[in-house]
Formats: C-alpha cells, sequence, structure tokens
C-alpha cells in the first residue's frame, strides 16, 4: 500500500510534467511543421514527440527506477528501466488532430500504475489551464477545487459524449450505431476528440456519461483514476469490469451507467 505522503510526492511530480508538457504545446500552437501519419488518418507532430520527451525527463530526475508506456515510445522512455513495480502511462498530446487544425482543445494526460493497479492521474487542457487529478483515496480535483459526478439521474436530461476511431473505416463496430442510439435517447451527445478531457469532464459533471472503442492504456489511464475519486462508474460495454488495456469503456456518474449499458448491448 503507497502512503498518502508518497502519492501526494508522485501527483505533484505529474502535475509538473502535465504543465512544462502544456507549455510546449502553447509555444507552437499554429506553428507545426513537421506532420507525419501513422495511420491513414492518424497524426503526430514533433510537439508530441518534445511534450514526451519533456515528461518523461521530468519523472525520470524524481523517479529514476520507473518504467514507462508511451505513446510515441521516445528514445527517452525506450532507455528507461523495465520491470519496475511503478509504470507512468503518457499521452503527450490527446488530440493532435485538433490541435494541428487550430481547434482549442487537447491536452497532456499521465497515469501511474503500481503493481499493475492504477493509483493516479493528471490530465492538463492548457488552453483554459485546467489541471485534472486524482490519487487512489485522495479524491479528485480540478484546479485544487475538489470534484464530483453529476446528480442527473435520468439520460432524457443528460449530455453524453463519445470519439470515433481512427480505424473508423476499417473495423465493423466502428460506434456509428451507437452514436444514432445515444442520440435519440439522451438530451444531446458531443464529440470533442480528446478521450482524456471526456473522461475528466464527466468526473466535473460536465458530461453525464462517456463510451468510445478502439482506445489506447495512453488515452485512458489518468481519466480512469480520476472518474472513480469523483465518485464515477467504470466498465466494458456488457458492464463487466475494465482495465486500461481494454478497447472499450464506458464511463458515468453511476446513476445512469445500466441504462448506458443497456442501449450499448443493441450497437
Amino acid at each position: 500500500m503507497l502512503s498518502r505522503a508518497l502519492l501526494k510526492k508522485m501527483l505533484q511530480v505529474a502535475t509538473r510534467a502535465a504543465q512544462e508538457s502544456g507549455r510546449i504545446q502553447r509555444r507552437y500552437y499554429g506553428k507545426i511543421r513537421h506532420l507525419r501519419f501513422k495511420g491513414e488518418i492518424d497524426p503526430v507532430t514533433e510537439v508530441d514527440l518534445k511534450c514526451e520527451e519533456a515528461i518523461v525527463k521530468t519523472i525520470k530526475r524524481a523517479f529514476p527506477g520507473h518504467s514507462f508506456l508511451t505513446e510515441e515510445g521516445s528514445v527517452v522512455a525506450k532507455t528507461s528501466p523495465v520491470g519496475s513495480e511503478f509504470r507512468w502511462v503518457i499521452d503527450p498530446l490527446d488530440g493532435t488532430a485538433n490541435y494541428i487544425h487550430g481547434y482549442p482543445l487537447f491536452c497532456t494526460s499521465i497515469g501511474l500504475e503500481y503493481r499493475g493497479e492504477l493509483v493516479l492521474g493528471a490530465v492538463y487542457e492548457p488552453n483554459m489551464d485546467q489541471m485534472f487529478f486524482a490519487a487512489k483515496g485522495l479524491g479528485a480535483y480540478r484546479n485544487k477545487k475538489r470534484i464530483h459526478v453529476s446528480p442527473i439521474d435520468t439520460l432524457k436530461k443528460a449530455l453524453l459524449c463519445t470519439g470515433f476511431a481512427y480505424n473508423v473505416n476499417q473495423v465493423e463496430k466502428n460506434n456509428i450505431r451507437n452514436f444514432g442510439n445515444f442520440i435519440k435517447a439522451a438530451q444531446a451527445v458531443r464529440r470533442d476528440g480528446v478521450a482524456a478531457m471526456d473522461l475528466c469532464y464527466v468526473a466535473w459533471g460536465r458530461y453525464e456519461g462517456f463510451w468510445e472503442l478502439e482506445l489506447w492504456p495512453w488515452d485512458v489511464a489518468a481519466g480512469m483514476v480520476i472518474i472513480q475519486e469523483a465518485g464515477g462508474r467504470l466498465s466494458r460495454f456488457d458492464g463487466s469490469a475494465v482495465t486500461m488495456q481494454d478497447k472499450q469503456i464506458v464511463a458515468s456518474n453511476g446513476l445512469l451507467h445500466q441504462d448506458m449499458v443497456k442501449i450499448l448491448q443493441h450497437g
């Protein structure tokens, strides 16, 4: 069991690393020079790489023996120790497509596993200077103010959010039918393109629920901790327990969870 003092120290390092990443994002916003694609519509920029390197270096200075799982797999992360009880799970720039188009919603997401259990998360959105963070047993916060999920208990009054994977044109289960079903069932549905922020907004009570397919561990690790510490609920589409390795997730305020799962069974 990790002590509160150690969790708080790790949170300080995580939030500091996320803020440094946000500074890099602001510095290069609207100035992208190099763009490549990992897939047909899956972009990566020099900013993704600069942010990842800065985050890993910041964490390594404080915890040199820890391991890393990063989206871009930077040289710094690859040369870090493996087999540690601690593993940091990092998305340096969630919302890269938004970023390159000048759409002002993107973030950095940093989660931490201890012996395979997610224990800490920090998500920083630089445009509105929003820092969401949580640690197991310590609650969830936005800019140092405690946050909780929404009390809305009727789907027709709920604002939901979702997303579509970069392989949406290549897979049969592409979330399009689910999207249509929820549009009919909920008050409204949004699609922001930043899964980490969507999870944080559920934790903050701005959304009542979120669901998505084909996400990676770095997309959800931090947000999963923040959701749980804010009093929310997480599962797979069938209502069973979910891990960050699963390729599907439902997050909610808990009150609407079974209603969301029921709709997803027909997707």
